[in-house]
């Protein structure tokens, strides 16, 4: 009998964190599900081909080209495999490709979402896109703590993409268990969860389910440096008027330096319990 898969993002190893803090991280990820009975599936391009898993070497080449890697999106993944550059996964692109391999659960950090001002800028992730379209469990902590949390909510209600928590009643916020803001539905049994999840697939409705899963207690960030850290970064980010794609990895660059590193340190403890509840997830969907 085959075990179940959950797939891994490859951005997070490019581009999340500096080397070689991300090979132990990836791999720690890795042992993660394998420890609740999964196997892991880290998702990556390399030499023109879509890799699904990555041994040492490639993992290892992944790592240490860092930033010079592509970071391939539902817009440029095609050009980007073309291109025979190694190039990482965003959530989108992973969504996508774990759809293409029947991978039915998915852990990353934090999703994409709707960013602040994107009433003018109209700049909202293409993660709110591939929710809508690919029936992948998304197991995260909520949405990046720098988005408009509340429109993030609601473009996933407009787009038909559930939103459940797992032992908790609302929508996280990343670094921190709780925004104010409901989630459609609470589980705390995950045999419970997977059967309203396959149930939502069984009716045809075939949109991404999002499993919210709060930070533990114990590795959030304090609140006020929590909303010290973030009004910073923001204020800067507006001043230098960075925007578009620059603009996620600013603030969270920006976010680690104004924590003095605590935003990395719960970022890794929220990935591994993203990891570990994903791979319960895809155990009780069989």
């Amino acid at each position: 009998m085959s075990r179940p898969r959950v797939a891994l993002e490859s951005t997070v190893i490019s581009h999340g964190l500096p080397y070689p803090e991300n090979v132990k991280v990836a791999r720690a990820l890795e042992q993660v599900v394998r420890d609740e009975g999964a196997d892991p599936v880290t998702i990556a391009i390399l030499d023109g081909k879509v890799l699904y898993g990555l041994n040492d070497e490639q993992l290892e080449r992944l790592a240490r080209e860092g930033k010079a890697v592509a970071k391939l999106n539902l817009s440029n993944l095609a050009s980007g495999v073309a291109s025979g550059r190694p190039g990482s996964t965003t959530v989108a692109a992973t969504m996508f490709l774990a759809k293409d391999r029947g991978i039915r659960v998915f852990a990353t950090g934090g999703i994409g979402g709707v960013h602040r001002g994107a009433e003018t800028s109209f700049d909202i992730s293409a993660d709110m896109t591939a929710l809508a379209q690919f029936p992948v469990a998304v197991v995260s902590a909520g949405a990046k703590a720098i988005l408009d949390l509340p429109k993030t909510v609601e473009v996933l209600e407009t787009m038909g993409v559930p939103v459940y928590g797992w032992q908790t009643d609302e929508f996280p916020s990343f670094y921190r268990r709780t925004s104010g803001l409901k989630v459609d539905a609470r589980y705390d049994d995950m045999k419970e969860m997977a059967r309203a999840i396959d149930q939502q697939w069984k009716m045809g409705l075939n949109a991404g389910v999002l499993v919210c899963n709060p930070i533990e207690a114990q590795y959030e960030l304090e609140e006020g440096v929590y909303t010290r850290a973030l009004g910073a970064a923001l204020a800067e980010a507006d001043a230098g008027k960075i925007g578009g794609r620059e603009l996620t990895p600013f603030l969270l660059g920006r976010m680690e330096k104004l924590t003095a590193g605590q935003s990395v340190f719960s970022n890794v403890k929220l990935l591994e319990n993203n990891a570990r509840v994903a791979a319960q997830l895809a155990a009780a969907l069989g």
